[in-house]
């Protein structure tokens, strides 16, 4: 049985209405990554980072987000079928409120991090295979997390709730 994990809504939350936006879809073995536009019209894969050390991940990630010049991440929350808070979701919680501590202290001010319902995404990945050929399922992942939190946005309907990690100042 998981622990309840406290749930904002985006909009009542502090987060960028602007910008580039990162997404990551987190396993135990790699990251996928994905990058949207400026104007938040499409998001497209960008790589597959292979797991070393929680450092050298955040590291890595830290740079993406310097040089993509990102104003927020969307982390998918792997959520149970029926919407519960399983192992691996709690897992994820925690490794994101890590991410977010490692952004602020490697970029120097903080960066928003959302948690995403990520459920099917590496199903509807596999249909978008397809289009980006080029791209593993794990960044395919991520571009399917990032299109659905865009397309939610677009439509003003956050897709239910969502985690707002604190942003320490």
């Amino acid at each position: 049985m998981g622990i309840a994990l406290p749930l904002n809504r985006v909009e009542d939350a502090v987060f960028p209405s602007a910008g580039k936006l990162m997404a990551l879809d987190v396993g135990l073995v790699r990251i996928g990554i994905a990058l949207c536009d400026p104007l938040r019209l499409a998001a497209r894969p960008h790589s597959t980072l292979t797991r070393s050390s929680r450092n050298a991940d955040f590291a890595h990630l830290a740079q993406i987000v310097q040089r993509g010049e990102v104003q927020g991440v969307v982390c998918g929350l792997p959520l149970n079928m029926d919407g519960s808070v399983g192992p691996q979701a709690e897992s994820t919680h925690k490794w994101a409120v890590r991410l977010a501590q490692a952004l602020r202290a490697l970029l120097g001010a903080p960066l928003p991090i959302v948690l995403w319902d990520e459920r099917l995404s590496s199903f509807s990945a596999q249909e978008l295979a397809r289009q980006w050929p080029r791209h593993d399922n794990d960044a395919l992942a991520a571009t399917v997390i990032l299109q659905s939190f865009l397309e939610a946005q677009r439509r003003g309907d956050p897709t239910g709730e969502v985690i707002l990690l604190p942003v320490l100042k």
